[in-house]
């Protein structure tokens, strides 16, 4: 009874030992490529993926983008440059059956192409050209690595040049270069702005040139309204005055050149008409119309003639 329990509990261990080797759990960025008897079955998964243990072999592959680091590589450029370079591949497993039967180690693979695929590409560019167009040359890496590696079932997604070390006489010409340049801007930027400030300068000068010209106009204009404005009022007054007061006028002014310390002799051409303004003035003295009017009734007779009685 013992030997019998102790056979039938190795046989229950025995095929929980074999189920456990025939269940394989594939997650879902893996694949199982499956092996039977030495031949490729296919891909399995993910999920439960059921095997003989006896004759089946599997590979697991994983299917998320991975990255691979370049050492620093040493190569030349078309201008005769050593330099020195290293990089970031990534890459991602399009076909799982391809990367495990078409390559053997697809990093140690991909790591010496990428060395060789560096090397040409920085022999056909310039050493300007390989500092200053990175894009350019991550293109081209990428381009010619994924043509090398299409054939394994994977494609390189990125190329990512991380850092580029020129020579040390090199790199101190790049140093004055530079400064030579950031001073050649900064003398164009002075140039410019001393250029738009004397532009801004003389702009002001003719702004403030046109409106003092228009300040004067317009002070002209004034001027000259004000002056004809003055001589209309000096002219309407002029005609409300009578000849007496103009008279007594032309005397205030005979009167104040009569004073000045100068010597001289006033004679006014209109003696005789005064001197009648004058008497016309006198307190008792007739008109000018009652002269007139005695004037109008005298008779020839009066005049030097006889009179004759009727």
């Amino acid at each position: 009874m013992i030997v019998v329990e102790i056979v039938g509990g190795l046989v229950g261990a025995s095929l929980l030992a074999a189920f456990g080797f025939s269940v394989r759990i594939v997650r879902e960025y893996q694949r199982v490529v499956l092996f039977r008897l030495g031949r490729s079955m296919g891909i399995k998964g993910p999920g439960l993926v059921f095997i003989n243990p006896i004759t089946d072999r599997t590979s697991l592959v994983d299917l998320r983008e991975r990255f691979l680091e370049i050492p620093q590589q040493t190569a030349i450029t078309q201008d005769n440059a050593s330099i020195s370079i290293d990089f970031i591949i990534f890459y991602k497993v399009m076909d799982p059956a391809m990367s495990v039967l078409e390559v053997q180690n697809f990093a140690a693979a991909a790591q010496n192409v990428a060395a060789t695929t560096l090397r040409s590409v920085v022999g056909d560019m310039a050493l300007d050209d390989v500092l200053s167009k990175r894009e350019e040359m991550n293109a081209s890496l990428r381009i010619r690595l994924d043509d090398v590696t299409e054939r394994w079932g994977v494609r390189v997604t990125t190329v990512e040049v991380r850092e580029v070390n020129p020579p040390a006489g090199v790199l101190e010409a790049m140093t004055r270069q530079m400064s030579a340049e950031r001073t050649r801007r900064a003398v164009i930027t002075e140039a410019q702005g001393q250029r738009e400030a004397a532009v801004t300068l003389a702009e002001g000068n003719r702004q403030a040139a046109i409106l003092g010209a228009e300040g004067e106009r317009q002070a002209a204009i004034l001027r000259a309204e004000g002056l004809a404005a003055g001589l209309e009022k000096i002219a309407v007054v002029g005609r409300g005055l009578d000849t007496n007061t103009m008279r007594l006028q032309y005397l205030e002014t005979l009167k104040d050149v009569g004073t000045a310390p100068s010597t001289k002799i006033v004679v006014p051409m209109e003696l005789g008409g005064l001197i009648g303004g004058l008497q016309a003035l006198l307190p008792g003295a007739p008109s000018d119309n009652a002269m007139t009017a005695g004037n109008g009734s005298r008779t020839p007779e009066s005049n030097g003639g006889v009179d004759r009685l009727p």
